[in-house]
């Protein structure tokens, strides 16, 4: 059964013909069996030189682009995908997997059961060198973060989420002004000093940039950092300890 408890059934033997409508999973799959990769969203960015049929995007798949490709199994995510699609694929009788994630743990599991238990592919050597990167305590946290993901209105990570966990297990707690996994909040009420040390500015889902983002705060330094590093389980989960560690404030 899949993250959510469904039921889905692959022909026997490894899979052969996997459409992906994750960028994290996409990777995943590419570094593990990429002559299974057959399909990818338009979103799916890694690895760069990835030459698959590109089946549109995550909230609007093409499905009849996808039943052409007659997959063995379509990856989706609880999060980054419509429910709607997913059903739709699976009453096309095309089975599909969904994950759940909110933690680093949960990742690492999730990941080996799809890419070993499912797919039937060997373990990955990038999955067990994450899962030994990844297996310390959480530290005491050494700074209060504000997590932007977009402006006009502004959203900012709250919790429960990936992104909120795996900065916890980098010593950086992830502060909102309400609760949430990912609320609206007011500029002033997260450019606010007595909230957070740092706000840390990803170019996804919206593209932050170096002159777009920065000059809203003028009381909470900025930095910004790598989307990928800080939603991305899979590989770029080798990537984000030594990526986030570099963000640190100075002393």
């Amino acid at each position: 059964m899949d993250d959510l408890g469904h039921e889905t059934r692959l022909p026997a033997g490894a899979a052969t013909r996997v459409v992906s409508l994750v960028p994290s999973l996409t990777e995943a799959i590419a570094s593990t069996a990429p002559a299974a990769l057959v399909g990818a969203t338009d979103w799916c960015t890694h690895p760069a030189d990835l030459d698959v049929a590109r089946v549109r995007g995550t909230k609007n798949p093409n499905l009849d682009a996808i039943a052409d490709l007659h997959p063995d199994l379509v990856v989706a995510n609880k999060e980054e995908n419509r429910e709607l699609d997913v059903r739709r694929l699976r009453d096309r009788g095309i089975p599909v997997w969904v994950t759940d994630i909110e933690t680093v743990p949960q990742a690492l599991t999730s990941l080996r059961r799809l890419l070993v238990d499912v797919c039937r592919w060997p373990a990955p050597q990038w999955l067990a060198d994450a899962d030994r990167l990844w297996s310390t305590d959480v530290p005491p946290r050494h700074t209060r973060v504000v997590v932007p993901i977009w402006r006009d209105p502004w959203m900012v990570v709250g919790h429960p989420t990936f992104t909120a966990d795996l900065l916890a297990r980098l010593g950086y707690a992830v502060c909102a002004p309400s609760e949430g996994r990912y609320p609206h909040a007011d500029l002033a009420a997260i450019d606010d000093p007595d909230l957070a040390d740092l706000v840390l500015l990803p170019d996804e889902p919206y593209v932050f940039t170096a002159d777009d983002g920065p000059e809203a705060f003028t009381q909470v330094p900025t930095r910004c950092v790598s989307g990928r590093l800080l939603t991305w389980y899979g590989p770029a989960l080798l990537e984000a300890v030594a990526g986030l560690h570099q963000d640190r404030p100075s002393a």
